[in-house]
């Protein structure tokens, strides 16, 4: 039985993420039944993941602040503050900050590629380990359902 969930800011899991970013994850598939993953990046400009494609979920991108340059299926696409993007599962896809800071919305359905967050990017509640660096792991991206299809854009 799915059963509502409220989570204050301080009861959410902040992860360093690529570039000394911030992933705060406000719902998983714990709190949804398995239906929603939803997190929010704070990210500087030039942060950008490798090109891949999902093969369990959708995704959906809400630049709340800041600029971005999305590629979908190859194609490039110039994405404004307030922008949304709706990523099918299966399209490969990537972006590039181009803003000096970006706050961004990241929605997935159904949930589970939060694993390969948390696995990749480190709690930022406990104490940074000496010479720790969040990097993609195509290894890891395959354990949850992603291909890494090439490089950053």
């Amino acid at each position: 039985m799915i059963m509502a969930y409220l989570a204050q800011p301080e009861q959410q899991q902040n992860l360093e993420w690529l570039d000394g970013g911030t992933l705060a994850m406000l719902l998983d598939g714990k709190a949804t039944d398995g239906q929603l993953m939803i997190g929010r990046f704070d990210v500087a400009e030039g942060e950008a993941p490798p090109y891949h494609k999902h093969t369990r979920e959708d995704e959906v991108f809400l630049l709340i602040k800041g600029t971005a340059l999305v590629w979908c299926d190859d194609r490039e696409y110039e994405l404004a503050e307030g922008g949304v993007v709706y990523l099918p599962k299966n399209i490969p896809h990537g972006y590039r900050i181009t803003s000096k800071r970006a706050d961004l919305l990241m929605i997935n359905t159904p949930a589970g590629i939060e694993g390969m967050f948390r696995e990749t990017g480190r709690d930022k509640s406990t104490p940074r380990p000496p010479g720790f660096e969040v990097k993609p792991d195509p290894g890891l991206a395959a354990k949850y359902g992603n291909v890494i299809v090439g490089p950053p854009r």
